[in-house]
Formats: structure tokens, sequence, C-alpha cells
């Protein structure tokens, strides 16, 4: 019996300390310094700075070799510049994209539940942003079933170009209603516009703008004339109206707002200007040389010989060449807290709306709007930069035939091409949609074309196999020349 007693205490204390240090528990262990809900600003920053850093290194890889901006050099054969683009050259954005869109889920769920209009109109706005480049890249992708695997959807069904343009469109214009100005963003501060809503609004407006302008060739949309109805309402569809209202995100090279390089010598290696981009800005006398590109130097590389870049899709080894090219400005990737000339990624620059306003002007044949949203177009995008604006620019005899407005289009798409320097993907697909500025084709690219969309990744084909026959059928078929829907 002793024995038993003893046994019997033992359990009897075992149960109180139990009882003692299991009593408030869950008070005990909760940590006051963590949140125990995801809400709208948890989600917002990493969501831009993410996207945003990564559309400056496919800018790099991608844009700038098919544009002509700049290219590899030595580059003996092959290379985007000549147009030769691999099978897998759009994996990074498909994953990166889908990605963040996942997030950007999350951000709108949580907004509705907060009852939050502004950050779900961001959160639209977000979405509209990443799915139409992502579209614009592939053309038809998942868009309703995509990122759906929490309901068990692992196999989405690709939604159609015109299909996600009209989405993304009625829910721009959606959000635009959605804001209430008056209204504070008290999730913290996010680094895009520190919580104003009435740049927000701007933006949601500018990028419905951007993508109208998209579909200018599909007359069931009829873009320049809904164009025309939010140029003419300002009131009612808030755009940018100056630099400060731009969508570009400022790193200081302080955690985390860091440069996407993490190396900046990495972005200036082994590379050059492209001739055509620098002989235009010749040309132009334009103050925006030094900021893009180092001077050229004698084949000694004991002096500068100005700006001198290369000629994409060259033939041949670089000893042709008897100078030093001029390079990428290393600047471009140094993050930096000088106010002056900071580093920035650009979502969406103002210069941009001005020439969408000034195409559509031009389309109305109204000739002194055209001119006055033009030249409002490029100043903006020369200050962007942080360069000062020649008062001469559009007059002076020595170049005023490159640079003054003379009533067409071309011109308009020359000075939109340098405005949307480092913007992602825009400058190629603005070439998809227009053909301009043409492009020199010389003899490396003779026989090729220009790309005008990825191939879908290997994952998705083995994956979603089915799915991935429908959208090849509705495409007309997966190459890197398929023709998306709004370029047909």
């Amino acid at each position: 019996m002793k024995h038993i007693a003893k046994i019997s205490s033992v359990v009897l204390l075992a149960g109180c300390l139990f009882s003692s240090c299991t009593k408030n528990f869950e008070e005990i262990n909760t940590d006051p310094n963590r949140i125990d809900a995801i809400s709208p600003g948890t989600l917002i920053n990493p969501i831009i700075y993410n996207v945003s850093g990564y559309n400056m290194l496919r800018a790099d890889d991608i844009t700038f070799n098919l544009m002509q901006v700049a290219l590899p050099f030595p580059s003996a054969s092959g290379g985007l510049h000549r147009y030769d683009i691999s099978e897998n050259a759009g994996n990074g954005t498909w994953n990166t994209y889908y990605q963040w869109l996942n997030n950007v889920k999350e951000m709108y769920n949580t907004s509705v539940k907060a009852s939050d209009v502004n950050y779900q109109a961001i959160a639209m706005t977000l979405h509209a942003w990443m799915f139409s480049n992502l579209t614009d890249c592939f053309g038809d992708v998942p868009m309703q079933e995509a990122v759906q695997g929490d309901a068990g959807i692992l196999h989405p069904k690709f939604d159609t170009q015109e299909t996600i343009y009209t989405t993304l469109l009625k829910n721009l214009d959606s959000a635009n209603n959605l804001y209430n100005t008056s209204k504070s963003m008290i999730y913290g501060t996010e680094i895009l516009y520190a919580n104003n809503v009435s740049k927000w609004k701007k933006f949601t407006n500018s990028l419905r703008m951007r993508l109208l302008l998209r579909l200018s060739k599909k007359t069931s949309v009829n873009a320049y004339a809904q164009l025309k109805t939010m140029i003419d309402n300002p009131a009612k569809y808030p755009v940018f109206t100056s630099n400060d209202d731009a969508a570009v995100v400022k790193l200081t090279g302080i955690t985390p707002l860091t440069s996407p390089w993490g190396r900046p010598v990495d972005f200036t290696s082994y590379r050059a200007v492209g001739k055509f981009f620098l002989d235009s800005l010749n040309a132009f006398n334009d103050p925006r040389r030094a900021k893009f590109a180092t001077q050229a130097r004698n084949a000694a590389g004991s002096a500068t010989i100005g700006y001198m870049g290369i000629p994409s899709g060259y033939t041949g080894s670089e000893t042709q060449f008897n100078y030093i090219p001029s390079n990428v400005n290393v600047s471009l990737v140094t993050a930096s807290s000088n106010s002056v000339t900071p580093m920035i990624c650009v979502i969406m620059p103002y210069a941009e709306v001005e020439f969408i306003k000034a195409e559509v002007q031009f389309m109305n044949n109204n000739t002194a709007a055209a001119k006055t949203a033009y030249e409002a177009g490029v100043k903006a995008a020369v200050e962007q930069w942080g360069a000062v604006m020649p008062t001469d620019y559009f007059t002076n005899p020595a170049y005023a035939s490159a640079t003054a407005y003379n009533g067409t289009l071309h011109r308009i798409l020359l000075q939109k091409y340098y405005a949307l320097f480092f913007v992602d993907y825009q400058q190629w697909f603005e070439y998809r949609r227009t053909g301009m500025p043409v492009l020199p084709v010389n003899a490396g690219i003779v026989g090729k074309q220009m790309p005008t969309r990825f191939k879908y990744p290997i994952a998705v084909r083995t994956n979603n196999p089915d799915n991935y026959q429908v959208a090849v059928q509705s495409m007309g078929g997966d190459l890197n020349t398929t023709k998306v829907w709004w370029e047909k």
C-alpha cells in the first residue's frame, strides 16, 4: 500500500505540475511583437519591391537586347540582339509573376475582409499591372483559375487574352470608383506613394490608359474613343500630371530598398550601348546621354571620343571596331540616398501618359494638342533621369529637325521609346503594336523575325498538357513568333 501511495503521489504531483504549466499557456506563449494576422499593408511593399526590381532585370536581359538599347560585347554569334531567343527565355517571368500574383490575391482578400476600399483598389491595380505584362509576354494565360491551389485547382484553364484584357480594364474602372481619398491608409507606409491615395488613383487610371492603347488595333474596342473620354474628363479619371505622380520606386541602398543588382559591376560587364539608341540621342544633342551611357574611347583607351555604340546584330569579330564603345552607366543600378539622382525602378513614367495623349490627339487630327502633349512628354522623360531640359530643345536649328514635333506618329513614338527606357518590357510591347521606332536590320539579323512572345515553359506543357493544348489551338501556335490577340 505504501508503494501504491508513493506512485499515486508522483502521478498527482505530475498532474499538478502539468496543470500549472499549461494554465494560461496561450497567453504566455504569445509574442506581442509579432502580428497574428495578415493585413493588406503586410503584403503591399514586398509585392511592389520584388516585382519592380525583377522587371528592371528583365528590361536589361530582354528588352535592351531586342530593342537595340544595349548588347553583350563582344558577341561573335547568337544572342537576343540577333533575335535568337531561347526556349526557356520566359520561365522566370512566368514563375515570378505568378508567385507575386498569389500575394496580390491575398492582399485583395484581406482588404475586402477589412472593408478597406483603398487597399482593395490598389490590389486590383497591382493585379492589372502584373497580368497585363504576363499576357503581353505569352498571350493566353491562366487568370480566373490561377493561384487557386488552396481551392484544389492544380491544373488551371487558360483565359484568352481578349477575356483577360476585358477583365483588367473593367477592374481598373471599378478600382477608380472604389478609392476614397478622404480615408487614410492605416497599415504602415508603402514604398511607392507613401500612402497618398490620390496618387494611387492617378496610377490606376494611367495604367488603364496604357492597357487601352495596347488594344488600338482592335476596332471592336474603339480604344482611341475611350482614351479621348478619359482625357476629356480629368475630374472623373485623374491621371499623372507630373513626374511627382509617376509610379517610380526610389531605392536608397538601405535595406529593404537595395538595388536588384547585388554587384552593380555585373550590370556593365561586357556590355555596350546600341548604336541606334545612341545615334538618335546624338541627333537630339540629348542631355540624357550622360545619364544613360559612358563616353566611348579610342582603341588605345587613352581618350574619350564622344558617345558611340555598337550596331545590334553585327557580324564578324569585334576587332572590326576601332574604338572602345560606350557602356551602360553603372549609376543606373547603384542605389543611393542622393535625392538628385537616386536609383529608380520605373513602373510607369508620367511621360508615357503624355505620349498616349499625343497619339490620341494625333489620331483625332488635333495637331496643336498633339504637339503640346508631345513636348510635355519629352520634357518629363528628360527630367525624370535628373537631366536638365534645354530651353531650345525643340527650336535649336542644329537639331530641331530631329526634335520638334513634325505632325507624325513616328516622331511621337521615337521619343516614347526613350521615355520607356528601363520600363520592363514596354518598349518591346509598343514595337509589336506599332512597328516603331524603325529599327535597323543589320547583317546578323537578316532572315530572323522580332520575337512576339515567349514560349510557354516546359513545366506548363508537361504538368498541364490538356489546358496547354487548348491555349495553343486558340492562339494558333506556341512559337516565339506567334502573334498575340492584340497584335492581329
